[in-house]
């Protein structure tokens, strides 16, 4: 076999592949043995069947055919070896000549990835939030803790902000009940802004035993996205009372016996919490002044099909479990079809240009992922997923996952030293130090993100809110 490679641009060449016929030879015989087995001929056993009859009763390029489709996959592989290339996706085959016992000649279009040069990073110098922790953020957070622990007292007064109340629902469109419109018992609290529109403005006022309407567009269900009459009655009133802000309270909600020291622990905890953040935001602006740096030529048959199986995943699967097609996503984001379109582009270009750029600088840093460190990950994407560490790892070994996980974690180091490289400083102008015992976990992540900014799932999610 030879071959030989054309650079068509920086992301796809063509690869030329003449193959002498006798390398044909076992496909050949793999080719009538696979047809003696399908078909049968008068006055031989099935299996049985010599080449030449076949020959004249199915035709020499029926064989020849299934020959060749069966070699190709190896001559293509044995050519993409020999030139050392970094194939991206399948090739576009083409067969150019076919020599019965001569030759046979084939040409296959493919992606690569492109040859990056990866300049110095160092000077890379990035601004983020510094840690602040206010009287304000510890009040907030206690008041959240004190909430939790708010009791309810049934009351005969009517409804006001605040009060949980205990309703049934009835939805009617065009007249008609729904069958999966009917509800009774529900707990809900008013101002939450949970349930439907306008249930709030229906039943403030109202005491136990009265009822209100209202109009609603349903979220989900049978009647999805359609206006509805909505019956509302209430059967119970409660108001909830907040324990008061002292010791006792402390006690009951923690382990500390002080509301100072429930303070305090506070004040500790949303520092840690600003400081991830923070390390966060520093990794997520590191990688986008990497990306600024390297120039990348875009594969546009790999953009085209990270594009499209963005829009798939959105569309299929994200927005339908939410009840939502495209066009009502689109109206509750305000975008038009174009602007989307555009942005999701946007997007793939960057998580291809992601991962191309740390694939690099894993290679040119020659760094490596134990054991540990996969398993660290594994568990983690596990957690995320909602699945046990054996489960997960069971889907990630049979879905043959694991090179995936290994790369993240690869590009999550690589993006470690560009990090530990720049110089990170905070609104006050002081050098952030981002040593962490998690820095890889964290910068894991950080790519993750970037790969699949903005995420369909995660647009999804926001979209939802938007329209609850």
């Amino acid at each position: 076999m030879k071959s030989a490679v054309e650079t068509l641009n920086p992301t796809r060449v063509r690869l030329t592949v003449e193959v002498p016929f006798e390398e044909l030879k076992p496909s050949l015989d793999a080719a009538y043995k696979k047809i003696n087995q399908q078909v049968t001929v008068k006055g031989f056993r099935q299996g049985k069947i010599p080449a030449r009859v076949i020959d004249q009763r199915f035709g020499r390029g029926a064989v020849l055919e299934e020959a060749v489709n069966d070699a190709l996959p190896k001559f293509y592989t044995e050519a993409v070896n020999e030139g050392e290339l970094n194939v991206l996706g399948q090739p576009e085959v083409d067969i150019t000549e076919l020599k019965d016992g001569e030759l046979l000649t084939f040409t296959a279009e493919v992606d690569i990835r492109p040859a990056l040069e990866i300049p110095d990073y160092s000077g890379i110098e990035v601004e983020v939030d510094a840690v602040e922790v206010s009287d304000e953020d510890i009040d907030k957070s206690v008041e959240q803790l004190r909430d939790r622990f708010a009791s309810t007292t049934p009351v005969e007064r009517a409804a006001e902000d605040g009060d949980v109340l205990t309703v049934d629902l009835e939805a009617k469109v065009d007249g008609e009940v729904l069958e999966d419109g009917v509800a009774q018992g529900v707990s809900y609290t008013v101002g939450s802004g949970e349930l439907l529109d306008g249930i709030d403005e229906a039943v403030k006022g109202l005491k136990a035993g009265e009822s209100g309407t209202f109009t609603s567009e349903l979220k989900g269900g049978s009647a999805a996205g359609k206006e509805a009459e909505v019956k509302v009655d209430v059967t119970a009133v409660a108001a909830r009372e907040l324990p008061a802000l002292d010791d006792d309270f402390a006690q009951l909600a923690s382990e500390f016996d002080t509301l100072e020291e429930l303070r305090a622990d506070s004040a500790k905890r949303l520092a840690q919490m600003k400081k991830y953040d923070q390390a966060t935001q520093a990794q997520e602006k590191v990688l986008d002044e990497l990306l600024k740096l390297v120039e990348v030529p875009m594969p546009e048959k790999l953009l085209a099909d990270e594009i499209e199986t963005r829009k798939h995943n959105l569309v299929n699967h994200q927005l339908g479990q939410m009840g939502l097609d495209l066009a009502k996503y689109l109206e509750i984001q305000g975008k038009t079809e174009e602007e989307f379109d555009a942005e999701t582009k946007e997007q793939a270009e960057k998580g291809i240009k992601t991962q191309f750029i740390l694939d690099e600088l894993v290679n040119k840093e020659k760094l490596n992922v134990s054991q540990e460190e996969l398993t660290e990950h594994l568990m983690r994407r596990a957690q995320s997923s909602g699945m046990s560490p054996d489960q997960f790892a069971q889907a990630v070994v049979e879905g043959g996952q694991v090179p995936m996980l290994v790369g993240e974690v690869a590009r999550g180091k690589a993006l470690a030293v560009v990090v530990e490289a720049a110089t990170v400083k905070d609104t006050n102008g002081e050098i952030v130090d981002l040593d962490d015992e998690d820095e890889t976990a964290e910068t894991t992540e950080a790519v993750e993100a970037s790969e699949a900014e903005g995420t369909d799932t995660e647009k999804a999610e926001k979209a939802e809110k938007t329209e609850g």
